[in-house]
């Protein structure tokens, strides 16, 4: 099985997560896990290994964090490798609703190199600027 396994700073991970499940439905294969404030990174860790309870030994990581090198990524990324999963781990920052999306979407159908690829694209093309002509700017012309 493939899990998509979501960590950030604060609550984003868990906000992604319930938009999610508002989107797709509930999907037991989605996980997450957040360092809130307060927290320190001891008590991240021991959360989230308890999230990472029902992934199995010979399951697949699509691990998405925040910030590429923030304390909630690179926590995971070691308790993923403490746990031997690394070596079938997709890791990817600068989580965005629109890249996860694109996650669960195709978690369990697409091959692995299919679904990094669509998850890029679809971050960079879901970041742009919508620019809105009003009517006065048409009267100037």
């Amino acid at each position: 099985m493939r899990y998509l396994v979501l960590v950030s700073h604060g609550t984003l991970a868990q906000g992604v997560h319930s938009v999610l499940k508002m989107l797709v439905g509930d999907n037991e294969q989605i996980l997450s896990a957040s360092l809130e404030d307060g927290m320190g990174a001891p008590e991240f860790v021991e959360r989230l290994e308890h999230v990472l309870e029902v992934v199995a030994d010979d399951d697949e990581v699509l691990l998405l964090g925040d910030i590429v090198g923030g304390s909630p990524l690179t926590n995971a990324m070691n308790v993923l490798a403490g746990r031997g999963l690394l070596d079938h781990a997709v890791v990817m920052g600068g989580m965005n609703l629109p890249m996860a999306m694109t996650a669960v979407m195709q978690l369990q159908t697409a091959d692995v190199a299919s679904l990094k690829q669509a998850m890029l694209d679809e971050a960079r093309t879901g970041a742009r600027e919508i620019v809105i002509e009003t009517d006065d700017e048409e009267e100037d012309l």
